[in-house]
């Protein structure tokens, strides 16, 4: 068996809704509804849907940012929703997240060089007179200069305020990173050098990603394998390149038809999709795509599509392939 280093069974995250009045609950939000899969430690798997699919959800919720409403994280073999304080605690310095906005996301009081050093001080992980030399030493892997410890978030670019992120989640020696959207708000050319850097230190620290993020192709060029998320679930997963060659699901097939081509000569066929995203508190029954899908069958209004293997762990839920 493959050295997971993450497995995630049938993981549920429901966001109670209260009515006005009593504060009664009036029924839940399913921003995560059932999802398993699994990370290969050393690689890098791409989360990809529309905006409000529970991408982000998903990636707090293994986290421990917030708590599940029901299944299973095993991180390292362990279930990390049986650790009590002091195994949570631990964990923090193996499990860290890179966020999507790196001016919100950095205390504006802090100098740089505190920022990133302060957790380090905290877990005690190295002596206190060796903390300014290995904050020196993260902050050049990460393409900043140790007379950047004494400046503030707002002196920087949104390129170099990232890079303090990614300095400040690696400072930790985490093994696991969960980038949530970590270059979408930074220009193209910027978004290529830190892509660039995020795989240097995984070679360089043996890390492995969680990339949460809506650009397919940042996706197919940092990820190994892929999830496709719709309305809270997945409905693909399998090798990157399986997925981009091969797509099966009608929503995946949509999605991939939207990524933009660099040769204006090359006639690509677009697949629209028709409505709105249906309520993640009132979901359609059997499949939940089935309200956009333009190859809906009466099954897919009934029934939950099951998991199909097409092959090399290509999955797919879609009643297509039943």
């Amino acid at each position: 068996m493959a050295d997971n280093i993450l497995e995630v069974k049938h993981l549920k995250k429901y966001f109670p809704i209260k009515s006005s009045t009593f504060g009664k609950s009036g029924g839940a939000v399913k921003a995560v509804d059932d999802v398993s899969f699994a990370i290969e430690r050393g690689t890098t798997m791409g989360l990809v849907g529309e905006s409000g699919c529970g991408k982000s959800t998903t990636g707090r919720t293994l986290l421990r940012l917030i708590d599940k409403t029901d299944g299973e994280v095993l991180f390292n073999g362990e279930d990390i929703y049986a650790y009590n304080k002091k195994d949570l605690r631990a964990l923090r310095t193996k499990m860290q997240i890179i966020f999507q906005d790196p001016y919100s996301s950095l205390s504006p009081r802090l100098p740089v060089g505190e920022i990133i050093g302060e957790a380090v001080r905290e877990h005690k992980l190295v002596p206190k007179n060796e903390l300014d030399a290995y904050v020196d030493r993260i902050m050049e892997s990460c393409g900043l200069q140790p007379y950047h410890k004494n400046r503030y978030p707002h002196e920087f670019s949104g390129g170099q305020r990232q890079r303090i992120c990614i300095a400040r989640a690696i400072a930790l020696n985490p093994e696991f990173i969960v980038c949530d959207e970590a270059v979408s708000a930074l220009d193209v050319s910027i978004q290529a050098q830190i892509i660039n850097l995020l795989a240097d230190l995984q070679e360089e620290f043996k890390l492995t990603y969680l990339f949460i993020s809506h650009d397919l192709s940042v996706v197919e060029h940092i990820s190994d394998t892929v999830g496709v998320m719709y309305l809270g679930g997945l409905v693909e997963t399998g090798a990157t390149e399986d997925i981009f060659e091969n797509p099966l699901h009608p929503y995946t097939k949509a999605l991939f038809s939207a990524i933009p081509m660099p040769d204006p000569t090359i006639k690509k066929e677009r697949v629209i999709l028709e409505g709105s995203i249906p309520s993640p508190a009132n979901p359609p029954k059997g499949c939940k795509f089935h309200t956009r899908c333009k190859e809906c069958m009466e099954v897919c209004t009934k029934e939950v599509p099951p998991e199909v293997d097409m092959g090399n762990n290509h999955i797919v839920k879609c009643h297509l392939y039943k």
